[in-house]
């Protein structure tokens, strides 16, 4: 519709205007199906009436034609005279009145049937003629054929069709009234689809207003039909959105919580430092300690920072056929000096070789975490166990230790940033580790698994053993819950 549309046709324009403020995707979408049921249901009942139709006149031109031969065979065998008593025989026997005969000599005279003229129209014998008679003072329509015999004679055999038209229109009749039937069948489905579709839309409707207003609580609601597979969806996506935003609460509640005291101390170190210092070495002394609160601060964004990047798939680029063995040795040989020092015993049972698809240096970091918590924890005189196998298409590594422990509440949180059991408040760190684990082990499609052991705790990163890039690709963007 352009405006050269609506300076000459305003009150067309003014139409439009309305019916496109007050359209509808349910409305348009039932109006299709109406529309198609409708036009189905017209072409098979016309492809009816038409095979039906075509059926009867078939079966008039077949009777037609074998009246026509069996009165060839009467002139052939007993000549003129016989072919008009036959004729007459026919006409006597005819008790619906349906046949029509007009045999006629070389001359055009009568010779015998019940045909008052021959009709003008009817010349040629390669084809049936609708032809209108007059018969007892009543129109009636026929359907005939000329037949010439030898001598100039020419005979027109046809039959009253006044039946089969009156069934034709009975035919017609009842396919219109079937068809409205149909169409005002389709009307109703397409209204009951409508109703159905405004249903859809307004439960989600619903839904999503209610998240709006900050109801995270509000779900859409399981009927029992197809609809709940778009029901299953929107829930799955709110259950996402509301375990993502309550992450980023207790993440900010938790920055507040945690940074705030060696911010506080680095200030309040800072501020005595500057009101009490009496020497250059006690001012130096206090600077220095700020900046150990402020690197721990530093630290810790940082590790927020490396954590964003992993679960959001920047270090997927890295991926590459590696062997696992020499990067876990490594963290072995690196962390069994500071094991040795805190009087803890540092095991590593590895394979040979351990084929892997990944970021060889996201996994060393990822048991760097691992091998610390279980340092911090484990008690002297005990041993900590680095164990690396291929099972079942998997990589199964994992760190045990003979500590504390955690208990199954703490176990179904552990992952989660910023998060301390009670057992670990007094020790250095600041609850990111297992989240950084965490978020390595999603990056490679894999999960981390957390079990108690009765003493100490047992960590394991289950990592699929992939042979190409594609399946690394594909894996799934969705949060693997820390099992117990």
């Amino acid at each position: 519709m352009t405006p050269k549309f609506a300076a000459r046709f305003p009150r067309a324009w003014l139409w439009w205007q309305r019916a496109w403020r007050f359209r509808s995707a349910g409305l348009g979408f039932s109006l299709a199906y109406g529309l198609i049921f409708a036009l189905s249901a017209a072409l098979f009942l016309s492809l009816l009436w038409w095979h039906t139709n075509g059926l009867l006149e078939r079966q008039v031109e077949q009777a037609v034609d074998a009246d026509a031969r069996s009165l060839a065979e009467h002139w052939m065998q007993d000549g003129l005279p016989g072919l008009v008593r036959t004729i007459q025989d026919r006409l006597d026997l005819d008790v619906e009145d349906e046949a029509l005969y007009l045999l006629v000599g070389p001359n055009g005279e009568i010779l015998a049937g019940n045909m008052p003229a021959w009709p003008t129209r009817v010349k040629r014998i390669d084809r049936y003629y609708s032809q209108t008679i007059l018969r007892a003072g009543t129109r009636a329509t026929s359907e005939v054929h000329v037949y010439v015999f030898p001598g100039g004679f020419r005979l027109l055999v046809g039959r009253d069709v006044r039946g089969r038209d009156l069934l034709r229109r009975l035919l017609t009749d009842t396919f219109l009234w079937a068809w409205l039937m149909v169409t005002a069948l389709a009307i109703g489905g397409a209204w009951v689809v409508r109703g159905i579709f405004r249903r859809i839309l307004g439960s989600i409707a619903r839904t999503t207003a209610a998240i709006a207003r900050g109801d995270m609580r509000e779900r859409m609601p399981i009927v029992g039909n197809e609809v709940d597979l778009v029901a299953h969806t929107v829930n799955d996506m709110l259950d996402r959105i509301a375990r993502l935003m309550d992450g980023v609460k207790q993440v900010s509640n938790a920055i507040a919580h945690d940074l705030r005291t060696p911010i506080t101390r680095a200030r309040t170190g800072l501020e005595d430092a500057s009101l009490h210092a009496k020497t250059t070495e006690e001012m130096h002394a206090a600077i220095d300690r700020a900046v150990a609160d402020l690197d721990h601060v530093t630290a810790v964004f940082e590790a927020l920072m490396r954590i964003a990047q992993i679960e959001a798939g920047a270090r997927r680029a890295a991926f590459e056929m590696c062997d696992l063995t020499k990067p876990l040795h490594d963290m072995a040989e690196l962390y069994e000096a500071t094991a040795e020092e805190r009087g803890i015993h540092l095991a590593a049972d590895l394979p040979d070789h351990l084929a892997f698809y990944g970021d060889a240096r996201l996994i060393q970091q990822g048991v760097a975490n691992l091998l610390d918590n279980a340092i911090k924890f484990a008690p002297p005189d005990t041993t900590i166990t680095l164990k690396a196998s291929t099972e079942d298409s998997q990589v199964r590594i994992s760190v045990s230790d003979q500590g504390p422990g955690m208990s199954d509440e703490d176990l179904s949180r552990a992952s989660e940033r910023f998060f301390r059991a009670d057992a670990a408040r007094n020790t250095p760190g600041a609850g990111l580790g297992l989240s950084l684990v965490q978020a390595v082990a999603q990056l490679h499609s894999g999960r981390l698994l957390l079990e108690s052991r009765h003493p100490g705790l047992r960590a394991t990163l289950l990592l699929p053993v992939t042979q190409g890039k594609k399946s690394i690709t594909q894996a799934s963007s969705d949060a693997h819950p820390v099992e117990s």
